[in-house]
């Protein structure tokens, strides 16, 4: 599939063969999975992703802020109730950042997508039971950042030691008292899918079920995440 093209009709509805989920997820409907929190949209500039969604969509996202000592920024659009997609992008004012996603974003020539975020729920008793199967993670680890309206918005992360090159998500806790992005991110599009495409759905699946997670998994050529986003101009197919 080629990166942020328009599906045909005919090409999206073929979408659902060679899944090797259960039934249950076999619908569209269901292929959006239950702890999904957002996506995330990676761009060597923040204004080129703005822009590219837009065309695309019909609908503008909106500057979300900095995340200090990462070295990135981003903008947000609301996919519906509790989920978003994060246009993430280097901050030119934080070049000297240590993160290795930031020199990943400097060499992206098209927006595609980079991971996923879920929420598991309480972070804390989430790591006890990866703790007890035995899957290495780093975190809980706070993190925050100022929104536009000066509010501070805070939340906890915890990532996985081994994510399949962001194919499995980084988990997530939004605190109590902040806002979630969704509930006043602009409006307009809908997620309709999500899903993994791998060489070898059985042993991915195993990881998920370990993960508790229930991303509808699809036979590909080459490992990549795939969204399909309802919007005002029609579908709109995002890969990574």
């Amino acid at each position: 599939m080629r990166h942020a093209a328009k599906i045909s009709r005919r090409r999206f509805l073929t979408f659902t063969a060679g899944v090797v989920a259960a039934p249950s997820l076999l619908s569209d409907e269901s292929e959006v999975p239950t702890l999904l929190d957002h996506i995330l949209l990676g761009s060597n500039e923040l204004q080129r992703g703005i822009d590219f969604l837009e065309q695309r969509t019909g609908v503008r996202a909106a500057f979300g802020g900095v995340h200090p000592g990462r070295g990135t920024q981003n903008a947000l659009l609301s996919l519906g109730e509790r989920r978003y997609l994060e246009i993430i992008a280097p901050d030119p004012q934080q070049s000297g950042a240590d993160n290795p996603l930031v020199c990943e974003l400097r060499i992206i020539k098209e927006p595609r997508l980079v991971t996923w975020a879920a929420h598991p729920g309480n972070l804390s008793e989430f790591a006890s039971k990866l703790r007890a199967a035995r899957v290495s993670f780093d975190g809980p680890t706070p993190g925050s950042r100022n929104r536009p309206d000066r509010r501070l918005l805070e939340w906890q992360t915890l990532h996985l030691a081994d994510d399949n090159s962001g194919l499995l998500p980084f988990f997530i806790e939004w605190a109590p008292d902040s806002v979630h992005p969704s509930a006043d991110a602009p409006k307009g599009c809908s997620l309709a899918s999500f899903r993994v495409e791998v060489p070898d759905p059985a042993a991915f699946l195993a990881k998920l079920q370990l993960l508790g997670l229930d991303l509808a998994v699809h036979t590909g050529s080459r490992p990549e995440l795939v969204a399909i986003l309802d919007s005002p101009k029609g579908k709109l197919g995002l890969s990574s």
